[in-house]
Protein backbone atom coordinates (compact mmCIF):
# COMPACT_ATOMS: atom_id res chain seq x y z
CA UNK A 1 0.00 0.00 0.00
CA UNK A 2 0.96 3.29 -1.03
CA UNK A 3 1.97 6.10 1.40
CA UNK A 4 -1.26 7.94 -0.63
CA UNK A 5 -3.50 4.84 0.17
CA UNK A 6 -2.96 4.58 3.92
CA UNK A 7 -6.33 5.32 5.69
CA UNK A 8 -6.96 8.70 6.99
CA UNK A 9 -6.73 9.02 10.57
CA UNK A 10 -9.81 10.51 11.87
CA UNK A 11 -10.90 11.65 15.74
CA UNK A 12 -14.17 12.18 15.99
CA UNK A 13 -15.72 14.96 18.41
CA UNK A 14 -18.91 14.93 19.37
CA UNK A 15 -21.34 12.05 19.40
CA UNK A 16 -25.15 13.73 19.14
CA UNK A 17 -26.78 12.85 16.32
CA UNK A 18 -24.87 14.05 13.39
CA UNK A 19 -21.80 13.23 15.10
CA UNK A 20 -22.61 9.29 15.68
CA UNK A 21 -23.58 9.59 11.48
CA UNK A 22 -20.53 10.46 10.81
CA UNK A 23 -18.60 8.28 13.42
CA UNK A 24 -20.43 5.18 11.47
CA UNK A 25 -19.67 6.68 8.07
CA UNK A 26 -15.85 7.03 8.74
CA UNK A 27 -15.94 3.47 10.47
CA UNK A 28 -17.30 1.84 7.30
CA UNK A 29 -15.28 3.57 4.41
CA UNK A 30 -11.70 2.07 4.36
CA UNK A 31 -10.38 4.75 3.36
CA UNK A 32 -10.70 5.95 7.37
CA UNK A 33 -9.50 4.96 10.38
CA UNK A 34 -11.16 6.09 13.26
CA UNK A 35 -8.45 7.11 16.30
CA UNK A 36 -11.02 8.03 19.16
CA UNK A 37 -14.00 9.95 20.13
CA UNK A 38 -14.51 12.57 21.53
CA UNK A 39 -17.28 13.61 23.86
CA UNK A 40 -17.86 14.93 27.33
CA UNK A 41 -20.02 12.26 28.21
CA UNK A 42 -20.62 8.54 27.35
CA UNK A 43 -23.56 8.20 25.33
CA UNK A 44 -25.16 5.35 23.98
CA UNK A 45 -23.61 3.75 20.42
CA UNK A 46 -23.99 2.18 18.09
CA UNK A 47 -22.54 -1.86 18.26
CA UNK A 48 -19.79 -0.73 15.70
CA UNK A 49 -18.97 2.27 17.20
CA UNK A 50 -18.67 0.56 20.77
CA UNK A 51 -15.08 -0.38 20.47
CA UNK A 52 -13.14 2.66 20.49
CA UNK A 53 -12.26 5.03 23.19
CA UNK A 54 -14.21 8.24 23.91
CA UNK A 55 -12.08 11.11 25.48
CA UNK A 56 -13.65 13.41 27.70
CA UNK A 57 -11.55 16.55 26.11
CA UNK A 58 -11.00 17.30 22.59
CA UNK A 59 -7.52 19.56 22.83
CA UNK A 60 -5.98 16.62 24.94
CA UNK A 61 -6.88 13.90 22.29
CA UNK A 62 -5.72 15.79 19.98
CA UNK A 63 -2.26 15.86 21.20
CA UNK A 64 -2.18 12.28 21.31
CA UNK A 65 -3.61 10.85 18.87
CA UNK A 66 -1.75 12.80 16.16
CA UNK A 67 -4.80 12.52 13.46
CA UNK A 68 -5.18 13.54 10.00
CA UNK A 69 -8.54 14.69 10.37
CA UNK A 70 -10.48 16.39 13.17
CA UNK A 71 -14.36 15.98 12.45
CA UNK A 72 -15.78 18.48 14.63
CA UNK A 73 -19.66 17.78 14.86
CA UNK A 74 -19.93 19.52 18.69
CA UNK A 75 -22.09 22.44 19.59
CA UNK A 76 -21.85 25.48 17.61
CA UNK A 77 -19.98 27.83 19.61
CA UNK A 78 -16.93 25.52 19.71
CA UNK A 79 -16.78 25.02 16.43
CA UNK A 80 -14.22 27.76 15.46
CA UNK A 81 -11.57 27.11 18.23
CA UNK A 82 -11.56 23.29 17.72
CA UNK A 83 -11.21 23.42 13.65
CA UNK A 84 -8.35 26.30 14.21
CA UNK A 85 -7.17 24.08 16.91
CA UNK A 86 -7.06 21.27 14.55
CA UNK A 87 -5.57 23.29 11.72
CA UNK A 88 -2.63 24.74 13.74
CA UNK A 89 -2.38 21.03 14.79
CA UNK A 90 -1.62 20.21 11.14
CA UNK A 91 -5.33 18.02 10.53
CA UNK A 92 -7.95 18.65 7.79
CA UNK A 93 -11.19 19.90 8.96
CA UNK A 94 -14.54 18.21 8.68
CA UNK A 95 -16.99 20.32 10.49
CA UNK A 96 -20.79 20.23 10.60
CA UNK A 97 -22.65 23.39 10.09
CA UNK A 98 -22.94 26.16 11.23
CA UNK A 99 -19.21 26.62 10.21
CA UNK A 100 -19.47 29.43 13.06
CA UNK A 101 -21.53 31.23 15.31
CA UNK A 102 -20.04 34.82 14.00
CA UNK A 103 -18.61 35.94 10.86
CA UNK A 104 -15.27 36.76 11.90
CA UNK A 105 -14.86 33.32 13.72
CA UNK A 106 -16.00 31.66 10.59
CA UNK A 107 -13.50 34.01 8.09
CA UNK A 108 -10.86 32.60 11.10
CA UNK A 109 -11.50 29.42 10.24
CA UNK A 110 -10.82 29.77 6.37
CA UNK A 111 -7.83 31.89 6.82
CA UNK A 112 -6.68 28.83 9.52
CA UNK A 113 -7.15 26.42 6.06
CA UNK A 114 -5.59 28.00 3.77
CA UNK A 115 -2.34 29.36 5.77
CA UNK A 116 -2.37 25.15 7.04
CA UNK A 117 -2.59 23.90 3.36
CA UNK A 118 -5.29 21.63 4.81
CA UNK A 119 -9.07 20.42 3.58
CA UNK A 120 -11.73 22.26 5.16
CA UNK A 121 -14.94 20.43 4.15
CA UNK A 122 -19.27 21.79 6.44
CA UNK A 123 -21.33 19.76 6.57
CA UNK A 124 -24.09 21.03 3.85
CA UNK A 125 -25.37 17.49 3.11
CA UNK A 126 -28.09 18.76 0.73
CA UNK A 127 -25.10 19.66 -1.44
CA UNK A 128 -24.08 15.62 -1.61
CA UNK A 129 -28.18 15.47 -2.14
CA UNK A 130 -28.79 13.59 -6.20
CA UNK A 131 -32.70 15.13 -5.59
CA UNK A 132 -31.12 18.52 -4.10
CA UNK A 133 -28.79 18.51 -7.35
CA UNK A 134 -31.40 18.73 -9.63
CA UNK A 135 -33.91 20.84 -7.90
CA UNK A 136 -31.32 23.64 -8.30
CA UNK A 137 -30.14 22.31 -11.88
CA UNK A 138 -34.24 22.77 -12.80
CA UNK A 139 -34.22 25.86 -11.48
CA UNK A 140 -31.47 27.57 -12.58
CA UNK A 141 -33.00 26.39 -16.38
CA UNK A 142 -35.66 28.42 -15.51
CA UNK A 143 -33.83 31.55 -15.55
CA UNK A 144 -34.69 34.20 -12.89
CA UNK A 145 -35.48 36.18 -11.03
CA UNK A 146 -36.61 34.09 -8.63
CA UNK A 147 -38.98 33.31 -5.42
CA UNK A 148 -37.67 31.30 -2.58
CA UNK A 149 -40.57 29.87 -0.40
CA UNK A 150 -38.80 27.85 2.26
CA UNK A 151 -39.16 26.53 5.60
CA UNK A 152 -38.62 23.33 8.04
CA UNK A 153 -40.54 23.71 11.20
CA UNK A 154 -40.57 20.93 13.68
CA UNK A 155 -42.87 19.73 16.21
CA UNK A 156 -40.30 18.07 18.84
CA UNK A 157 -41.08 16.59 22.11
CA UNK A 158 -39.24 14.64 24.32
CA UNK A 159 -35.37 14.00 23.28
CA UNK A 160 -35.41 15.73 20.05
CA UNK A 161 -37.08 18.63 22.03
CA UNK A 162 -34.36 18.33 24.35
CA UNK A 163 -31.37 18.49 21.45
CA UNK A 164 -33.17 21.63 20.72
CA UNK A 165 -32.99 23.32 23.66
CA UNK A 166 -29.39 22.82 24.01
CA UNK A 167 -28.69 23.84 20.28
CA UNK A 168 -30.49 27.09 21.10
CA UNK A 169 -28.21 27.62 23.99
CA UNK A 170 -25.99 29.47 21.21
CA UNK A 171 -28.04 29.00 17.68
CA UNK A 172 -31.12 30.29 16.73
CA UNK A 173 -33.42 27.55 14.76
CA UNK A 174 -33.16 30.22 11.33
CA UNK A 175 -29.73 29.92 11.95
CA UNK A 176 -29.31 26.21 12.55
CA UNK A 177 -31.06 25.35 9.51
CA UNK A 178 -31.23 28.29 7.28
CA UNK A 179 -27.97 27.63 6.41
CA UNK A 180 -28.46 24.86 4.09
CA UNK A 181 -31.99 25.93 2.48
CA UNK A 182 -30.12 29.83 2.00
CA UNK A 183 -27.11 27.56 0.49
CA UNK A 184 -29.40 26.27 -2.44
CA UNK A 185 -31.07 29.75 -2.52
CA UNK A 186 -27.67 31.05 -3.43
CA UNK A 187 -26.63 28.05 -5.83
CA UNK A 188 -30.03 28.77 -7.63
CA UNK A 189 -29.86 32.74 -8.34
CA UNK A 190 -25.84 32.73 -7.81
CA UNK A 191 -25.91 37.02 -7.05
CA UNK A 192 -25.08 38.88 -4.36
CA UNK A 193 -27.44 38.94 -1.12
CA UNK A 194 -28.01 42.96 -0.59
CA UNK A 195 -30.43 43.01 2.63
CA UNK A 196 -31.60 40.69 5.02
CA UNK A 197 -34.99 41.10 7.34
CA UNK A 198 -35.71 38.79 10.11
CA UNK A 199 -38.37 38.54 12.89
CA UNK A 200 -39.09 35.74 16.04
CA UNK A 201 -40.93 35.06 18.76
CA UNK A 202 -39.74 33.04 21.63
CA UNK A 203 -42.96 30.48 22.52
CA UNK A 204 -41.52 28.84 25.27
CA UNK A 205 -39.96 29.45 29.08
CA UNK A 206 -37.87 26.71 28.71
CA UNK A 207 -35.55 28.72 26.85
CA UNK A 208 -33.29 31.98 27.66
CA UNK A 209 -35.47 35.26 27.76
CA UNK A 210 -32.91 36.35 24.86
CA UNK A 211 -33.94 33.11 22.42
CA UNK A 212 -36.33 32.48 19.77
CA UNK A 213 -37.89 29.11 18.83
CA UNK A 214 -39.62 30.47 15.80
CA UNK A 215 -37.64 32.63 13.13
CA UNK A 216 -38.48 33.80 9.86
CA UNK A 217 -36.03 35.40 7.39
CA UNK A 218 -36.24 37.23 4.27
CA UNK A 219 -33.18 38.14 1.91
CA UNK A 220 -33.39 40.34 -1.08
CA UNK A 221 -30.34 39.81 -3.90
CA UNK A 222 -28.88 41.96 -6.52
CA UNK A 223 -30.77 40.19 -9.33
CA UNK A 224 -33.81 41.32 -7.64
CA UNK A 225 -34.42 37.88 -6.39
CA UNK A 226 -36.04 37.44 -3.08
CA UNK A 227 -36.36 34.81 -0.62
CA UNK A 228 -38.12 33.52 3.17
CA UNK A 229 -37.35 31.13 4.95
CA UNK A 230 -39.14 29.68 8.25
CA UNK A 231 -38.31 27.52 10.95
CA UNK A 232 -39.58 26.78 14.38
CA UNK A 233 -39.29 24.34 17.28
CA UNK A 234 -40.82 22.55 20.06
CA UNK A 235 -44.05 20.65 20.92
CA UNK A 236 -46.24 23.43 20.30
CA UNK A 237 -45.10 23.82 16.27
CA UNK A 238 -48.29 22.76 14.35
CA UNK A 239 -47.45 19.50 12.15
CA UNK A 240 -48.99 21.15 9.22
CA UNK A 241 -46.30 24.10 9.34
CA UNK A 242 -43.63 21.59 8.27
CA UNK A 243 -42.20 21.80 4.84
CA UNK A 244 -42.80 24.28 2.04
CA UNK A 245 -39.70 24.22 -0.54
CA UNK A 246 -40.96 25.97 -3.94
CA UNK A 247 -38.76 27.93 -6.36
CA UNK A 248 -40.63 30.07 -9.02
CA UNK A 249 -39.69 32.35 -11.94
CA UNK A 250 -41.41 34.59 -14.87
CA UNK A 251 -41.27 30.85 -16.50
CA UNK A 252 -42.00 28.74 -14.35
CA UNK A 253 -42.02 27.13 -10.48
CA UNK A 254 -39.94 24.00 -9.25
CA UNK A 255 -41.69 22.38 -6.19
CA UNK A 256 -40.67 19.74 -3.27
CA UNK A 257 -44.06 17.78 -3.20
CA UNK A 258 -43.65 15.79 0.35
CA UNK A 259 -45.70 12.90 1.63
CA UNK A 260 -48.24 14.29 3.56
CA UNK A 261 -47.89 11.24 6.24
CA UNK A 262 -44.16 12.41 6.81
CA UNK A 263 -43.53 13.64 10.28
CA UNK A 264 -41.38 17.20 10.99
CA UNK A 265 -39.30 15.30 13.70
CA UNK A 266 -37.99 12.38 11.04
CA UNK A 267 -34.50 13.19 10.07
CA UNK A 268 -35.07 11.61 7.10
CA UNK A 269 -37.71 13.65 5.74
CA UNK A 270 -35.32 16.58 6.23
CA UNK A 271 -33.73 15.64 3.33
CA UNK A 272 -36.06 13.07 0.94
CA UNK A 273 -37.97 15.26 -1.73
CA UNK A 274 -40.31 12.38 -2.10
CA UNK A 275 -41.52 14.11 -5.57
CA UNK A 276 -40.04 17.11 -7.88
CA UNK A 277 -43.18 18.65 -9.38
CA UNK A 278 -42.27 20.84 -12.33
CA UNK A 279 -44.48 23.59 -13.70
CA UNK A 280 -43.91 25.15 -16.92
CA UNK A 281 -45.74 29.11 -17.15
CA UNK A 282 -46.23 29.50 -21.02
CA UNK A 283 -49.82 29.76 -21.78
CA UNK A 284 -51.24 29.19 -25.75
CA UNK A 285 -53.24 31.53 -27.78
CA UNK A 286 -56.76 30.67 -25.14
CA UNK A 287 -54.56 31.31 -22.11
CA UNK A 288 -54.36 27.86 -20.95
CA UNK A 289 -51.44 25.80 -20.21
CA UNK A 290 -49.94 24.23 -22.95
CA UNK A 291 -48.10 21.59 -20.97
CA UNK A 292 -48.94 20.00 -17.71
CA UNK A 293 -47.18 19.62 -14.60
CA UNK A 294 -44.43 16.80 -14.56
CA UNK A 295 -43.68 14.90 -11.02
CA UNK A 296 -40.04 13.40 -11.16
CA UNK A 297 -40.73 10.86 -8.25
CA UNK A 298 -37.21 10.31 -6.68
CA UNK A 299 -37.11 6.85 -6.06
CA UNK A 300 -33.89 5.56 -4.27
CA UNK A 301 -33.27 8.47 -2.44
CA UNK A 302 -30.53 8.50 0.35
CA UNK A 303 -31.84 8.28 3.74
CA UNK A 304 -29.73 10.34 6.77
CA UNK A 305 -27.24 8.04 6.93
CA UNK A 306 -25.82 7.21 3.37
CA UNK A 307 -25.72 11.21 3.21
CA UNK A 308 -23.23 11.12 5.99
CA UNK A 309 -21.55 8.20 3.91
CA UNK A 310 -21.62 10.69 0.76
CA UNK A 311 -20.34 13.32 2.80
CA UNK A 312 -17.45 11.44 4.12
CA UNK A 313 -16.70 9.88 0.68
CA UNK A 314 -16.31 13.39 -0.53
CA UNK A 315 -14.33 14.48 2.39
CA UNK A 316 -11.78 11.56 1.49
CA UNK A 317 -11.70 12.69 -2.50
CA UNK A 318 -11.30 16.37 -1.49
CA UNK A 319 -8.16 15.46 0.48
CA UNK A 320 -6.61 12.20 -1.93
CA UNK A 321 -7.15 14.15 -5.03
CA UNK A 322 -6.17 17.45 -3.36
CA UNK A 323 -9.82 19.21 -4.81
CA UNK A 324 -9.90 23.18 -4.66
CA UNK A 325 -12.63 24.13 -2.19
CA UNK A 326 -12.19 27.75 -1.64
CA UNK A 327 -16.41 28.30 -3.78
CA UNK A 328 -17.14 25.87 -0.73
CA UNK A 329 -15.38 27.50 1.88
CA UNK A 330 -16.81 31.34 0.58
CA UNK A 331 -20.53 30.00 -0.11
CA UNK A 332 -20.40 28.44 4.01
CA UNK A 333 -19.49 31.83 4.58
CA UNK A 334 -22.23 33.76 2.90
CA UNK A 335 -24.85 31.89 3.59
CA UNK A 336 -24.18 31.57 7.46
CA UNK A 337 -23.34 35.88 6.77
CA UNK A 338 -27.05 35.94 5.64
CA UNK A 339 -28.71 33.90 8.53
CA UNK A 340 -26.56 35.76 10.82
CA UNK A 341 -28.02 38.85 9.68
CA UNK A 342 -31.76 37.67 9.45
CA UNK A 343 -30.51 36.87 13.42
CA UNK A 344 -29.48 40.72 13.92
CA UNK A 345 -32.44 41.79 12.21
CA UNK A 346 -34.78 39.42 14.93
CA UNK A 347 -32.96 41.25 17.84
CA UNK A 348 -33.07 44.72 16.35
CA UNK A 349 -35.73 44.94 14.52
CA UNK A 350 -33.96 47.04 11.88
CA UNK A 351 -32.97 45.57 8.38
CA UNK A 352 -29.22 44.79 7.97
CA UNK A 353 -27.62 45.45 4.29
CA UNK A 354 -24.70 43.36 2.72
Amino acid sequence: MSVSEKPIRVLVAGLGNMGRSHALAYHNNPGFEIVGLVNRSKPELAEELRGYAIHPDFETALKELKPDLCSINTYSDSHADYAVMAFEAGCHVFVEKPLATTVGDAERVVTAAKKAGKKLVIGYILRQHPSWQRLIAEARKLGGPYVFRMNLNQQSSGPTWETHKALMRTTSPIVDCGVHYVDVMCQITDAKPVEVRGMGLRLSSEIKPDMYNYGHLQVIFEDGSVGWYEAGWGPMISETAFFVKDVMSPNGAVSIVMDPNAKSDDIDTHTKTSVIRLHNAETGPNGQFIRPDQDLHMDGEPGHQELCDLEQAFMLKAIREDIDLDRHMADAVQSLRICLAADESVRTGKPVYL
